[in-house]
């Protein structure tokens, strides 16, 4: 204890963040059970038992919020695994360092950008009167204009081209550390046995960092009923003609606050997706560490 105090000490900021940010909020889950009543508050509202998870489940429009969050968010997990990883393949190909330079900074970029300053973005390209597509690219192709924010059938892989732009520097750096930190002598090995590029990346690169892949995947798994709320709510600019394609359980649950102040449905659905999440990653860690233990989280 006394050798480590330092580092104890070191940790205490942290902990102290933790502890208040975290755990002690976590109290509050209560709030999933209770007619939540302001006046009242958390512990003097009236307890209701289950019904504002059954007010959750039971809406006219739980089908298609459920719907779309886990659709999306099972889309996000997979072109984000494939864009990422060729991404991180292509920069560990380049051999300019400056290009690598220059390459990282412009996908972290997106990044770092506000979701609002980000469905800006996509306004100026996407809006009817002013945008560019409609302006330029169409208006040369000789189509006629789109009304893109009351036309639901597109936004579907407009949400997924946003989500991969945003997010495409996080995810390709992250498994970019992983590729460079490869042994060259394996790629050497392959070459002299006569391995192509493609060959390499299929027996040697994948494999070694499977383990990467495994946890980003997990972690992924724990969040795949939750949502970007500015991506779901900003970037549509909040348009009721794309509720069918763009409502998800984040964005529902505000729009039910903002309207008539759900504050119980709003804690119960918070708390629906925690243990969704929790029980995802438990199971999917169970049945990698069964097929191969070295890759598990835990």
């Amino acid at each position: 204890m006394k050798l480590n105090l330092p580092l104890y000490l070191m940790m205490v900021p942290g902990l102290i963040y933790l502890i208040f940010n975290n755990y002690i909020p976590m109290s509050f889950t209560v709030i999933a059970f209770k007619n939540f009543n302001f006046q009242k508050g958390v512990w003097g509202s009236d307890f209701v038992g289950l019904s504002n998870f059954k007010t959750l489940f039971s809406t006219r429009d739980s089908r298609i919020i459920f719907r779309n969050t886990l659709a999306y968010n099972l889309v996000f997990i997979v072109v984000s695994l494939v864009i990422g990883l060729g991404i991180a393949i292509l920069l560990d190909e380049l051999r300019s360092k400056k290009a690598k330079r220059v390459y990282q900074m412009a996908y972290l970029i997106p990044y770092m950008i506000s979701i609002t300053v980000v469905s800006y973005i996509v306004y100026a390209l996407l809006s009817t009167d002013t945008g560019f597509l409609n302006t330029s690219v169409l208006k040369t192709l000789g189509q006629d204009r789109i009304s893109w924010y009351s036309t639901p059938k597109y936004w579907p892989l407009i949400l997924v081209l946003v989500n991969q732009w945003k997010w495409l520097g996080y995810n390709s750096i992250i498994y970019y550390s992983s590729v460079i930190s490869i042994d060259g002598s394996f790629y050497e090995a392959a070459c002299i046995d006569g391995a192509t590029r493609f060959q390499r990346i299929r027996y040697i690169t994948i494999p070694v960092i499977r383990s990467t892949i495994i946890t980003m995947t997990l972690l992924q798994l724990g969040s795949i009923f939750k949502s970007d709320f500015g991506l779901f709510y900003q970037v549509p600019m909040d348009s009721s003609a794309l509720m069918n394609v763009t409502n998800t359980i984040d964005t529902y649950v505000y729009r039910g606050i903002k309207s008539v102040g759900t504050m119980g449905m709003s804690s119960a659905a918070g708390l629906f997706q925690s243990v969704v999440g929790f029980v995802l990653v438990l199971a999917a860690n169970a049945v990698v560490r069964k097929i191969d233990k070295d890759s598990a989280i835990f």
